[in-house]
């Protein structure tokens, strides 16, 4: 009854399963092991944050570039505060403000953007406070330059002058007449009159969005392993039932016109 399996329709169907499978099982398999990455991330993100604040700071220079490894590390660096910037569209404590943002400049020429704090409300000139003058060395978690468009950053453009919507070095080279460090750095404590800014998460460190994608296309693709197998299952009892019914002379001559390439090649395998 079931020489139909050797029938050259049927291998195509069970290489075709036997492919099927164990490639879904690989893909569920493989973005599995995404989100317990990013779980690993997360949680290695959360346990440096906590013990950077209690670290001691660091020059600057030995810190850069900013990768996992070194976003969220206290840092220091001396110099002169320049031109001040706002950045809108800030959320702190579930309360909408700006950050103030001021350049300073190091000994070596370039610009080290620091978050001086946060202020509540629409971004007023006016209303934020002015930078310390001489010499000054701050001390604060070095941040990797952000992103319009990801991570909440805004990728608004046209906003007024003496404001930014990003705090990178792409962004801020077209706005100052020096070069800028490709980093920023929240101060541990702000400046009178502001909120101190917490530092965040490296990039891809976090249970986001894409982190929950890849839980739930771990889910489909083993939904798809499982489909496979049910339809192979299917179509297996829907040939059982046709070959019992045509030895029965049970199948309508339609039906029997339709099976009769069916019927030839199992005459070829029982020759």
């Amino acid at each position: 009854m079931y020489r139909f399996l050797l029938t050259p329709r049927w291998w195509g169907i069970n290489v075709f399963v036997l492919l099927a499978i164990p490639f879904c099982v690989f893909m569920g398999s493989w973005q599995l092991s995404r989100f317990e990455d990013r779980m690993q991330d997360h949680r290695s993100a959360v346990t440096q944050a906590a013990t950077s604040e209690r670290e001691a700071a660091r020059p600057l220079d030995e810190m850069l570039p900013v990768d996992k490894a070194t976003s969220g590390r206290q840092v220091t660096a001396t110099g002169r505060y320049d031109r001040q910037l706002l950045v809108p569209d800030r959320e702190l404590d579930g309360r909408n403000g700006y950050y103030v943002l001021t350049l300073l400049r190091t000994d070596r020429g370039e610009a080290l953007p620091v978050v001086r704090g946060w202020l509540p409300g629409s971004p007023d000139p006016a209303k934020a406070p002015a930078a310390p003058k001489g010499e000054v060395t701050v001390t604060g978690a070095l941040q990797a330059s952000e992103t319009p468009g990801d991570n909440g950053v805004s990728a608004q453009g046209g906003l007024p002058a003496g404001q930014t919507a990003a705090i990178s070095a792409a962004s801020l080279v077209n706005l100052v007449p020096y070069d800028v460090y490709d980093a920023w750095v929240t101060l541990a404590r702000a400046d009178s009159g502001m909120t101190a800014v917490p530092a965040s998460a490296p990039a891809d460190s976090g249970l986001d969005l894409k982190a929950f994608q890849n839980l739930g296309y771990t889910g489909e693709w083993f939904v798809f392993a499982g489909f496979v197998v049910f339809m192979w299952f299917r179509l297996l009892r829907r040939e059982v039932e046709f070959v019992r019914d045509a030895e029965l002379g049970l199948v309508p001559d339609e039906d029997a016109d339709e099976g009769e390439g069916r019927g030839q090649d199992q005459q070829r395998m029982t020759v």
